[in-house]
Order: structure tokens, then sequence, then C-alpha cells
């Protein structure tokens, strides 16, 4: 009698388990489809769903030129000695001659910053000792200025480098536009218009109806191409011709659009 009450009330308990089992993944089914419904009347990526993108995905490009009006200077100098002292000093000397040069040709004090200053030790082979010796020390002390009104940049490239001598190093030149925000604007209109044109020749290649835009994404870059120059006070000719061009302002976005 007692075995199959025993029995009984197993059977019991392991059919109330199943039962619940059973309750809660029909529930725990019944969620996700709900989310998954949910996601995809969205019209846009099904996040947390895999992978899979729905609708129309493209890139547009918006491509601008814009007239630089500042000129980024990048120059220094350079001293040679057989001691770090003496190095420093005529460095220091030569550096000083040319921020004056510098500001007394219109360039702000905010307007200068140091990019690189290093003393290194200059070595030369020895065959007799089979080792590299010490002959030197070199001091390198490099600026960026930033030339706000372009039409005087060559004339501040004669001063500078009249001002540091043989010492003087310009290592190059390059060309921004100080507020871009017009540019930028023209730009990003016209990558949006050119992903909408792709996107709706996909839509009537493919026979359906392009909806609204789910997803946008931009980057934005300038491209330049900085002038090099060589100059010392020995290269130097008596006006120092700069052309600044234009900069191509370019804009990309990505977006996805919606299919109806």
């Amino acid at each position: 009698m007692k075995k199959g009450l025993i029995l009984v009330i197993g059977l019991v308990l392991a059919v109330s388990l199943l039962l619940v089992g059973c309750a809660s993944q029909g529930s725990t089914g019944s969620t996700e489809a709900q989310e998954l419904s949910s996601a995809q009347g969205a019209g846009g990526t099904l996040t947390g769903f895999g992978s899979q993108q729905t609708g129309i995905w493209v890139s547009g490009t918006g491509e601008v030129m814009a007239t630089p009006d500042v000129a980024i200077l990048t120059l220094g100098v350079q001293a040679q000695e057989t001691t770090v002292k003496a190095a420093q000093s005529e460095a220091s000397s030569a550096m000083n001659a040319v921020v004056d040069a510098l500001k007394t040709n219109g360039v702000a004090d905010n307007d200068i910053q140091t990019q690189w200053y290093s003393i290194s030790p200059v070595t030369k082979w020895d065959n007799k000792t089979s080792e590299q010796i010490t002959t030197g020390y070199s001091v390198t002390n490099t600026v960026t200025a930033k030339i706000r009104d372009i039409g005087t940049a060559g004339t501040i490239i004669d001063a500078v480098t009249e001002a540091g001598g043989n010492l003087t190093r310009i290592n190059g030149i390059s060309f921004t536009v100080n507020d871009p925000t017009n540019y930028n604007n023209q730009a990003r209109e016209k990558a949006m218009q050119d992903a909408a044109a792709k996107a709706q020749q996909l839509a009537t290649l493919a026979g359906v109806n392009l909806g609204r835009a789910i997803y946008i994404s931009e980057s934005g870059s300038y491209i330049t191409s900085p002038i090099r120059l060589a100059a010392s006070a020995e290269g130097a000719s008596a006006s120092t011709p700069i052309s600044p061009g234009e900069l191509d302002i370019t804009i990309t976005v990505q977006v996805g659009y919606a299919i109806e």
C-alpha cells in the first residue's frame, strides 16, 4: 500500500514539473517573438538577432572646393657643436631670432607652438678602434606658425630664413580653412543627395518602394597636398613664392533606407 502511494505521488510531481517547463518555454518564446516583430516593424537592423540588415544600405559622397585662408608653416633651427652647452646656446640664439621675426611679421604668440625639441649625439665610425665615437652634439628646435594672412607667407619665410641664418630649417607648409562650417554643410548636403540617388536607383532596379532613412553615419576629412620647402640663408630667393591653391573637402555618409 505504501509503495503504491509513493509511486502515485512521484508520478504527479513529474507531470507537474513537465507542465511548468512547457509553460516557461512557451512564455519565453512568445516574448522573443514579440521582440522580433517589434524590431522588424521599426524597419532597421535587428539588434540582438544576428547581423542581418534589412532595407537598402548605401554610401554617399559630397565634395566641395574651398579656398584656404590659413597657412601652417613648420620651421625651426638646428645647431651642431662639440659640446651640448655650446649647441644649446647657438640653437637658442637662432630660435629667438626666428620667433622675433615671426612676431614682427604679424604672427601672434598663441599661433606659435613648439612641436619638437631634441638633443642628440653626433657620431662617426672610427676605423682604427672599430667603434662608434661621439664627435659632437646636435640640438633641433621646431615650431609651427599659423599664418592667418596667407599673402604674407612668402615674406615671413624670407624673414625667418634671414633671422636664423644657416641654422634655419623650414620643413614644410600646409593650408587649411579657419572656419569650415559652410563648406562642410555644402559637402554634407551633396553627400545625402548622392546617397538618396543611389538608393532610389537600387529600389527601382529591385522593383520595390524606397522608404525613409533609418540609419545615418558621417565621416569627413580634408584632402591637402602640403608644399615641401627646403630653405636656408644661402638658398633663399629675394621673394619666396607661395601658392595656396584649393582644398578638397569631402564628407562621406552611410545611409540605410527602409523598404516599403
